[in-house]
């Protein structure tokens, strides 16, 4: 869909701002650090478990969102001698600010995630550590884990190491100046790397099956006229960056597969009825899928902006359904999951590169780096494992009601007062079991809310483009209904 832009007065994001710090308090998000937490988090950020090995001469940098101090990643690629790439890629090591057992871990079991509002981030550790003392900050050294993975020309793993190592970001870009460098040839080599990288490795994830679904998402954000609502689909530098970070999680869970201990991110295949009514969606959008083209393929080939294909994009995220996490510990009894795989990449995945704000990172990265030295796992982050997919699965619950919460409140805010108005819309959902109803997705302003046919005995086109009446848009209950004209 076209990403259109629509602003907000000062004074409706002042009242936004209001209905939001209610939001909070109706769904328990406690934005306040207890003392002692702060107390913790000021004494390990001036005194953090240190690392012999020094890599802070490794011309590190990252790539994250314009404005981000929460970084936990940054990387280093160069041509291997006698063929092939090595990539460097730093982890911030959270675990040496973080005491097991002490007040930040309490409070990190109980926040689970860092959580996005659109005025306002509740970080899951205090910004002491998660944007300053443990934040891969550009020119200040850090305490890392430091993987160094060897690919061969085609983009194949052939090595994987890891390490504990201080390391230092000499610079850092957003994905808009990695983009923008590539495109216009002025890419340096740690750029042009990157991409090359990236499209090897996106050649690989094809060879296994795997797929990335390029649905756009609605992204609120507060500017210095007001919010903002807009669709934003990955571009080329956001799917290399996602690959480095797949590679990484990828050779974490094999390392854990190996030694019989972890913490796995998995996705179950969906069940061949799951394909069979994605075969009846596309007919009917007119989606052309051979029963010899692989469905992996045959999304690599759809345009997101096209309202045919963006339809069938939506529907395809069905197959995403049912994604969790599994623990692991086979010489206490906890055994590996029978089929390790996530679906949707295709091979064994881990989460672990995102512990300043993912609570299951940090203890992946501890098995990982334990077996990597040929030591013994810490104690306290073997017990803390049989309880991480529990904990996880409410974090990301929570955080997905927050999201979707907060979207709601800013769609209804943007129509408020606008009812009986029309719009023009793409219908990219309909109720099997009323199909006069359904799910649209506006071209002007970036909206997504449920849809009722004027007649109940008509069938909402999915796919097609109709005009919508808005009958209510209701801040008070993050409410927004539309009915076909």
């Amino acid at each position: 869909m076209p990403r259109r832009k629509l602003r907000v007065k000062a004074a409706d994001s002042a009242r936004i701002n209001t209905e939001l710090t209610e939001l909070r308090a109706r769904l328990e998000i406690h934005t306040e650090w207890p003392e002692p937490v702060l107390a913790e988090a000021e004494e390990a950020a001036e005194r953090p478990r240190l690392p012999e090995h020094d890599a802070t001469d490794l011309p590190l940098f990252t790539v994250d969102p314009p404005g981000s101090r929460d970084l936990d990643q940054a990387m280093h690629l160069l041509h291997r001698p006698g063929g092939g790439y090595r990539v460097y890629y730093a982890i911030a090591d959270v675990a040496a600010f973080v005491r097991p057992g002490g007040a930040i871990d309490a409070e990190a079991r109980r926040r689970v995630e860092t959580l996005y509002f659109p005025d306002h981030r509740i970080p899951l550790h205090p910004t002491r550590i998660s944007e300053d003392a443990a934040s891969l900050l550009p020119g200040e050294p850090r305490p890392a884990l430091l993987w160094q993975l060897d690919l061969d020309a085609d983009g194949a793993v052939v090595l994987a190491d890891l390490r504990r190592a201080l390391v230092r970001s000499h610079r850092r870009l957003d994905y808009a100046a990695v983009q923008r460098a590539v495109d216009l040839g002025g890419a340096d080599e740690q750029l042009a790397l990157l991409a090359t990288v990236g499209r090897l490795r996106e050649e690989q994830e094809r060879a296994r099956g795997g797929i990335s679904l390029p649905v756009p998402e609605q992204e609120v954000e507060e500017t210095l006229h007001g919010y903002v609502l807009d669709y934003r689909a990955p571009g080329p530098a956001d799917g290399w960056n996602a690959q480095i970070s797949l590679l990484t999680g990828m050779a974490a869970a094999e390392l854990m597969l190996d030694a019989g201990v972890g913490l796995l991110r998995t996705l179950p295949a969906a069940p061949a009825a799951a394909y069979e009514r994605l075969r009846r969606i596309a007919a009917a959008l007119d989606v052309d899928w051979p029963q010899t083209l692989p469905y992996p393929e045959l999304i690599r080939s759809l345009d997101p902006d096209a309202p045919m294909d963006a339809a069938f994009l939506n529907a395809c995220t069905g197959l995403l359904r049912g994604a969790g996490y599994h623990a692991f510990d086979e010489s206490r009894g906890l055994p590996a999951p029978a089929d390790p795989g996530h679906a949707a990449l295709a091979a064994p995945y881990a989460h672990c590169t995102a512990p300043l704000r993912r609570l299951g990172d940090r203890f992946a990265q501890e098995v990982c780096a334990a077996v990597a030295a040929g030591e013994e796992v810490p104690d306290w982050a073997r017990e803390a494992l049989p309880a991480v997919p529990g904990l996880m699965a409410s974090g990301d619950r929570r955080a997905a009601e927050v999201e979707r919460a907060c979207v709601d409140l800013v769609e209804a805010e943007l129509l408020a007062g606008r009812e009986g108005e029309d719009f023009t819309a793409v219908v990219i959902d309909v109720d099997e079991r009323r199909p006069a109803a359904g799910t649209v997705q506006l071209r002007r302003p970036a909206v997504r809310a449920r849809c009722d046919g004027a007649d109940p005995g008509v069938v909402l086109p999915l796919g097609g483009l109709i005009r919508v009446r808005l009958t209510q848009a209701d801040p008070l209950t993050r409410t927004v209904r539309f009915a076909a004209v």
